[in-house]
C-alpha cells in the first residue's frame, strides 16, 4: 500500500511538472516534432539527469538495487518508430496524453484508448515477437557507464555539463 501511495504522489508531482512546464500544450508537442521548440527535450533531459542522480545515489547508499533490462536493438528501433508515429499522429505521448486528460482535454481519451489497443496487440503478438524482433541485436544488460568504462558519477557529471551546454545553445537559438 505504501508503494502505491508513493507511486500516486510521484505521478501527481510529475503531472504537475508536465503542466507547469507547458509540455502538455499541442503547440509544444508539434514544435518538438518539427525541431523548432526544444521545451519538451529540455524537460526530458532534465528528467533523465534527475533520475540518474536519484537512482545512482539511492543505489550507492544501498537503499535500492538496480535491475537492468537487456538492451535489444530490434525492440528499441521498432518500439521507437511506433512511438514516434503515434506521437506524430496523435500529438501527445503517453505521459502527456494522461496529463492532457487531467487538464480536461477529452480528446486525449481517444489517444489513450489507442495506446491501450496497441498494448493489447503487442500482448497478442508477443510470442511471435519474442522469437523475432525481441532477439535482434541483443547487447545484454548494459548501462552507459558500462559502455564507456567509467564511474557512473563521472558519466553523470559529463552528461550534466553537456545538457547545460545544450540548454544554453537552445536558448541562444531561441528554441
Amino acid at each position: 500500500m505504501k508503494l502505491l501511495i508513493m507511486g500516486f504522489l510521484t505521478g501527481l508531482a510529475f503531472g504537475f511538472l508536465l503542466q507547469k512546464g507547458r509540455v502538455l500544450r499541442y503547440e509544444k508537442q508539434l514544435g518538438a516534432l518539427r525541431l523548432i521548440d526544444m521545451t519538451i527535450f529540455k524537460f526530458m533531459l532534465s528528467a533523465i539527469l534527475t533520475g540518474m542522480v536519484g537512482l545512482y545515489l539511492l543505489h550507492d547508499l544501498g537503499m535500492v538495487s538496480m535491475s537492468i533490462k537487456q538492451t535489444i536493438l530490434g525492440a528499441n528501433i521498432v518500439g521507437g518508430l511506433l512511438f514516434g508515429i503515434g506521437w506524430g499522429l496523435f500529438g501527445l505521448c503517453p505521459g502527456t496524453a494522461v496529463g492532457a486528460l487531467g487538464e480536461g482535454r477529452w480528446h486525449a481519451a481517444f489517444g489513450i484508448v489507442g495506446m491501450l489497443a496497441g498494448a493489447s496487440l503487442y500482448n497478442a503478438f508477443y510470442p511471435a515477437l519474442k522469437a523475432s524482433v525481441l532477439t535482434w541485436g541483443d547487447l545484454g544488460k548494459v548501462t552507459l557507464p558500462d559502455v564507456v568504462h567509467l564511474n557512473h558519477w563521472l558519466v553523470i557529471i559529463v552528461l550534466a555539463v553537456l545538457f547545460i551546454l545544450l540548454f544554453r545553445l537552445f536558448e541562444r537559438l531561441r528554441l
